[in-house]
């Protein structure tokens, strides 16, 4: 019974919003600049992404961890152990991440290809560090996800003091790295922290003017601390791109698309023919502007 309604709960939490139309990542150009232990963030579009975007604040939902091909991994080891979890052409960009109902997986970078995508790149990330960051991620591959977690975050909004002892977080009850399963975030902290790559440290000087850097708990990292942190460059990859224009005026703000009634609520149609057809802001021209101007002098003229 309880693994029944575990699993009702699951689904009800991985129902997504339907594709935009047309993305605001440009795919082809990630796909062909993305490298190996570059961080993924997902705007996510299920419940669960919407909870994480409510915690966080951030429309960052979710992060993967991209590893490359199965040939571009030079360690024979690590290529068995990834082979035994992946099955398809080795030609294949692949990323690891830990994804509600399946646990932690690798699968094809493809399956975001049209979703809003942003890339943090690690800083001057060593050879070994990077094959460190590599062989923790592989080697959590099948283990479970941990929606508990999910819950814990959510539950810091609320006064601890004033919440029942059994309701409040077990976020720290166990010791960070002991416990089997995790959450998209966290794996991808945990495989930075084994290599000793900072995300969002905690940064203390001590004595003889020396600073000392202690690493927070990965539990509490969440996608946006990739985009936030120092220590990582964040790479835009937007559908449409300006340097493909002369100038930023030169952008095809005008087109015979209209907006919908809930679009127009959140944007501004710069067309006056299919502004003036959607019932849209009355267009002021020139001359319009003239005349007001004329006769608001004149009524300043008047004694």
């Amino acid at each position: 019974m309880i693994t029944w309604i575990q699993n009702a709960v699951i689904k009800w939490l991985q129902h997504k919003k339907p594709l935009p139309s047309t993305p605001l990542s440009d795919f082809q150009r990630i796909r062909h600049e993305v490298r190996p232990c570059d961080v993924i963030l997902v705007e996510g579009r299920s419940r669960v992404s919407d909870v994480i975007k409510m915690v966080t604040q951030s429309s960052w939902s979710h992060a993967a961890l991209y590893i490359g091909r199965i040939h571009d991994i030079e360690d024979p080891l690590l290529k068995d152990s990834l082979r035994q979890h992946y099955i398809g052409p080795p030609e294949t960009q692949l990323i690891i991440e830990s994804e509600l109902g399946m646990g932690t997986v690798v699968r094809p970078l493809k399956v975001y290809e049209l979703e809003h995508l942003r890339v943090c790149r690690p800083r001057d990330l060593g050879y070994r560090d990077s094959q460190d960051i590599l062989r923790y991620a592989i080697g959590r591959l099948g283990t479970g996800y941990d929606v508990r977690q999910i819950f814990d975050l959510l539950r810091f909004f609320f006064p601890w003091f004033i919440m029942p002892r059994r309701w409040r977080s077990t976020l720290f009850s166990r010791n960070p790295g002991t416990s089997t399963h995790t959450v998209c975030s966290t794996m991808v902290a945990e495989a930075f922290g084994n290599a000793g790559f900072p995300i969002l440290p905690l940064v203390k000087r001590v004595e003889h003017d020396q600073i000392k850097l202690y690493m927070r708990n990965p539990k509490l990292c969440v996608p946006s601390d990739f985009d936030y942190s120092p220590y990582f460059n964040i790479i835009k990859y937007p559908f449409l791109d300006l340097q493909d224009y002369a100038m930023q005026r030169l952008s095809p703000w005008d087109g015979s698309a209209g907006l919908s009634d809930e679009e127009r609520d959140l944007y501004v149609d710069t067309d006056p023919v299919t502004r003036g057809a959607s019932g849209g802001v009355e267009t002021i021209t020139d001359e319009d502007d003239e005349v007001a101007t004329r006769e608001a002098a004149t009524e300043r003229a008047e004694p």
